[in-house]
């Protein structure tokens, strides 16, 4: 072991020392704390920035942005093929399966007209399939993983021209439950990437020749001890099109604001075991948000480290996602976890993933999809309308 790695795991282990005492202190630290730390954290972050001075929902591709794109999706497998095993691999992000579970997405009918585009166009209820997961790119014991979690949703019945050709009838949106991206944009994910293959991505953050430390106080800030995958917020991160010429962000909220206690000795999958139990007694909600561009300097297109300012445009519902109450098989999810795949270019182009973090993932996401299922022998199926 380097020493590197040494103080990378040193660093790890005393954030799990944290998480046994986050959920005691974290409700006094979000009412007093949070929303002053993020702010100033923010505050540095655009110190540094310049003004590109492009318009509203403007794209600007990094230099060897394809080059770089490719580059992440190569080193991401590299990860995978070194860390699993033939019928074993996992995802390289978004690993740790909670849930894939079935809901339904209903999009309001009184939304105003700038809203009113691809699957909001019209009054609609949705069947769904919904993933919730953790961060990866390992599957550890629930109470080890870094705190933060992932929602994917895949519509279904959704007609139309889409982005990529794999699926014909879906449309996906998906989340992190982090208002900002890890890194800011995909030059630095590679950066990340390579940490993450040496088996030093804490020493990423704290690199003197390219430090982040802004970004890690912001996974921080948001890195909490999770009760339940029902029971968290969620953010795009990045921002996609709403119809011509507009950008916006979406975001999941529970509409049940309470949270369930932590298990003081929790078993391995115990969010997993929450999610189940909570679906044996109920269905669960979320209001589906989103937040409009307004500026394009403020809340920028092409950096995912910016939060947007709500001062400056609030959120907004657009659509409630319901989760249905049902019994949650293991098996049968996780089976079903390996045929699926969550990608924000299985879209409709009214809903255009925007900046360099999306465009790399449609390189990055198809790449690593078809590795999983090709090591698993679990190819790639297009779901229908059995959600």
């Amino acid at each position: 072991m380097t020493a590197g790695q040494r103080l990378n795991d040193a660093i790890l282990g005393g954030v799990l020392l944290e998480r046994r005492i986050d959920p005691y202190v974290r409700p006094l630290f979000d009412r007093t704390l949070l929303r002053p730390v993020q702010a100033t954290v923010q505050w540095c972050i655009n110190a540094r920035r310049r003004d590109e001075h492009l318009g509203l929902a403007e794209e600007r591709t990094v230099p060897g942005e394809d080059a770089v794109a490719e580059a992440v999706a190569q080193q991401m497998a590299r990860f995978v093929r070194r860390q699993y095993r033939p019928g074993e691999a996992q995802r390289a992000g978004n690993t740790k399966t909670y849930g894939v579970v079935h809901a339904e997405f209903t999009v309001r009918d009184d939304l105003p007209a700038r809203l009113r585009h691809g699957v909001f166009r019209t009054p609609a209820t949705y069947r769904a399939w919904v993933r919730f997961a953790g961060p990866g790119p390992l599957a550890p014991p629930d109470i080890e993983d870094n705190g933060i979690l992932s929602i994917g949703v895949k519509l279904l019945g959704v007609g139309g021209e889409k982005l990529i050709d794999d699926e014909q009838w879906t449309q996906d949106f998906t989340g992190i439950s982090v208002p900002t991206f890890t890194t800011p944009d995909v030059v630095e994910n590679l950066r990340l990437q390579q940490h993450v293959f040496a088996g030093t991505p804490v020493l990423y953050f704290l690199d003197p020749r390219h430090p982040h430390l802004c970004d890690m106080i912001m996974q921080g800030l948001y890195a909490r001890t999770p009760s339940s995958p029902l029971e968290a917020r969620y953010w795009s991160c990045t921002p996609y099109l709403l119809g011509a010429g507009q950008a916006v962000q979406y975001s999941f909220v529970p509409r049940d604001g309470t949270r369930s206690r932590v298990p003081w000795h929790p078993p391995d999958d115990y969010l997993h075991q929450a999610l189940a139990a909570a679906l044996h007694e109920r269905d669960a909600c979320f209001d589906v948000l989103v937040q409009v561009q307004t500026d394009a300097h403020r809340m920028p297109v092409e950096n995912a480290s910016v939060v947007w300012p709500e001062r400056l445009s609030p959120f907004v519902p657009v659509a409630t996602l319901r989760v249905l109450r049902q019994e949650c098989d293991p098996a049968d999810q996780f089976a079903r976890a390996d045929r699926l795949s969550f990608n924000p270019w299985h879209a409709l182009p009214e809903h255009r993933p925007l900046g360099n973090q999306n465009r790399a993932r449609r390189t990055i996401y198809l790449q690593l999809s078809r590795l999983r299922q090709a090591m698993n022998g679990t190819p790639h199926q297009e779901p229908g309308e059995e959600a």
